[in-house]
């Protein structure tokens, strides 16, 4: 429902507060949260600095080149570069030895006398037509955004014609079927040829081709084309299910950025890092990516803020990932707040509406995993209002997927994610690090299916938040100094199980139920670590007295958060005894299937050093 208030000329508009929370009301001025000692608290709603917004539709085609017209005033610099006239698989553009300057919201490239005789590796002048690339610095050279731009040229005069600026990305890969998604620069229809069938899209930015009726383990070439450009490459299908099947992947996660410069923090992620970890996967021609997680920045309370990292993530995987499968899972960066009060005392929760607004949905706007997981909470034992949706959406952030003899289940640690576990008890919301009931009770049906497919011979489990953290987020993930106390709040009433009854919950239906799980993929931690738990480990706090999990196999856990992301250090855990590996190296993970067999390499993007590289099984 929603109602509006008008004053003094002006109208809110109020949505109604997710019944999952507590002590928010509204009046005139909107939501207010008010604390327990009775101090009110608005909502921030303080626009962002840069946002998605405004760098769409600013180019415009001109005598001579592209004319930038921005739409706000600010001092920075653009960078810009064409794209080469070669045969390559992987193409990205070069850019120019100069930079201009943006004066009064615009910035021209001069292709004509900038980018023409010695300068056009890309042949514009001869073809007529081109593609080029940019970037937007602010006055202490950030890289805020960078984008592609297709143009024609007749008689001097520049056009802007429809291009890609994000994909062709695959998700959704199976033996039979996949879903190919891209970005344009505007609304436009587009072509996609592929099996001899040819697709049309509808008029929009966004087109997600939904393709089936392909043959397993084919190799498919495809076609994106417009009016006056394409793009052609290829996928193979994955194998059918069987027990046999040979194929390798790759994982990582936690590509934000930190506090550097350049492309090591472009528009909200590692770019630097993040393109020497597509090269290299494709070099290595792994068959998908598993990333699981802080792609971003994120904490962001703006909409348009975080679609524009996202964004700016994608543009980066671009040139690589047109013939990987790749599949992306949730962090606590992803999350889209709504904040009250001052933002330094993180008093924020999910935003909503959920259908819209929540950090699971926009996720969902970009990433077309699988739909194949649990609906959401509803339904729960804490569920406030069993005949209505209360909670997010765990579409496209909570899904399953297998690839020849391997099942990996994918879920999702900061699902209703409230910052300030501190809060959660006045307002509600889930902890960074907890499996809430009906995730967690899809998982164990997952767990169950998977066991009794006998061409499935691998189960792995991935999610943000290490089971057992080792370094940069030993005081919470699912441990919090052992503070079993630390739990979601769901209409004002604690749920009944605390984070540390949820982790072994966790570890008994992976451990347990299952003969298949391997190792429980995890990132968070900006460091790579192998960590083996048995029932010898010390994983209780001293004065624990509840139940202890007794395990009939040994736990394995990788964490690999090193995708770009400021490095965090070891530290001394109860369970540091059973660290078998950590390094504080960027790294990439490859898993090389062999039928039973399982080889894990692991390099470093950057160096291409080994860090280990050993036969699991």
């Amino acid at each position: 429902m929603i109602g509006t208030y008008s004053f003094i000329s002006k109208t809110v508009e109020i949505v109604d507060v997710p019944s999952v929370f507590s002590n928010i009301l509204s009046n005139e001025k909107g939501h207010y949260f008010t604390d327990s000692e009775g101090k009110i608290h608005l909502v921030y709603d303080k626009k962002a600095e840069w946002i998605l917004s405004d760098f769409e539709d600013i180019e415009k085609g001109v005598e001579g080149g592209i004319l930038l017209e921005f739409k706000k005033d600010f001092e920075g610099t653009v960078i810009y570069g064409l794209y080469p006239d070669e045969d390559m698989e992987y193409k990205n553009a070069v850019f120019f030895k100069r930079h201009i300057s943006i004066e009064n919201r615009k910035a021209f490239i001069d292709i004509a006398k900038n980018l023409s005789g010695v300068y056009d590796m890309a042949n514009w002048e001869a073809k007529g037509k081109s593609r080029i690339r940019y970037r937007v610095l602010d006055n202490k050279n950030n890289i805020i955004t960078n984008k592609n731009v297709a143009f024609s040229v007749k008689d001097g005069m520049f056009s802007i014609e429809t291009s890609i600026t994000a994909g062709p990305f695959i998700t959704s890969l199976s033996p039979n079927s996949m879903t190919i998604t891209l970005w344009t620069n505007r609304e436009d229809a587009v072509n996609l040829l592929i099996n001899d069938t040819k697709y049309i899209s509808e008029k929009t930015k966004k087109h997600v081709f939904k393709i089936d009726n392909l043959k397993a383990e084919t190799e498919y070439k495809y076609v994106v084309s417009f009016k006056e450009d394409y793009f052609k490459s290829k996928i193979k299908t994955a194998p059918n299910n069987n027990a046999k099947a040979k194929f390798s992947f790759a994982f990582a996660s936690d590509s934000r950025g930190g506090t550097q410069l350049g492309e090591s923090h472009l528009g909200g992620h590692n770019a630097y890092i993040m393109r020497k970890i597509a090269a290299l996967l494709t070099y290595k021609n792994v068959d998908f990516l598993q990333f699981t997680g802080d792609m971003i920045d994120g904490y962001k309370s703006d909409d348009q803020e975080i679609r524009l990292e996202y964004t700016n993530w994608l543009r980066t995987m671009s040139p690589y990932m047109h013939s990987t499968a790749m599949n992306v899972g949730v962090g606590n960066h992803e999350v889209l707040m709504k904040v009250f009060g001052n933002p330094e005392n993180y008093i924020a929760i999910d935003n909503y509406p959920f259908e819209t607004n929540s950090s699971e949905a926009v996720f969902a706007e970009f990433f077309e995993n699988s739909s194949n997981g649990p609906k959401s909470e509803d339904g729960s034992a804490y569920d406030p209002n069993p005949n209505k949706d209360d909670f997010p959406s765990y579409d496209k952030n909570v899904y399953s997927y297998t690839f020849g003899n391997t099942a990996m289940i994918v879920l999702n640690s900061n699902y209703l994610y409230t910052p300030n576990h501190r809060i959660i008890p006045q307002i509600g919301g889930n902890v960074h690090g907890y499996i809430m009931d009906n995730q967690l009770k899809w998982l164990a049906e997952q767990i169950e299916g998977f066991e009794k497919d006998e061409n499935i011979r691998h189960v792995f489990v991935t999610i943000h938040t290490p089971a057992f953290p080792n370094g940069g987020h030993t005081k919470n993930d699912m441990w919090y100094n052992g503070d079993n106390s630390i739990r979601p709040y769901i209409a004002g009433k604690a749920v009944e199980k605390g984070i540390i009854e949820r982790r072994d919950e966790f570890l008994d239906i992976l451990v347990n139920k299952s003969s298949k799980f391997r190792i429980l993929l995890t990132g968070d931690e900006h460091n790579y670590t192998r960590l083996h738990i048995d029932n010898d480990s010390k994983i209780y706090p001293k004065d624990w007295k509840g139940e202890r999990l007794k395990l009939n196999r040994e736990f394995v856990q990788i964490v690999n958060g090193a995708a770009g992301a400021p490095y965090y250090a070891k530290e001394i855990m109860p369970w540091t005894d059973d660290l078998d590996v950590f390094s504080s190296q960027y790294a990439l993970v490859f898993f090389h299937i062999d039928g039973d067999e399982i080889i894990i390499e692991v390099m470093n993007p950057d160096t291409l050093e080994i860090i280990e590289s050993y036969k699991f099984m």
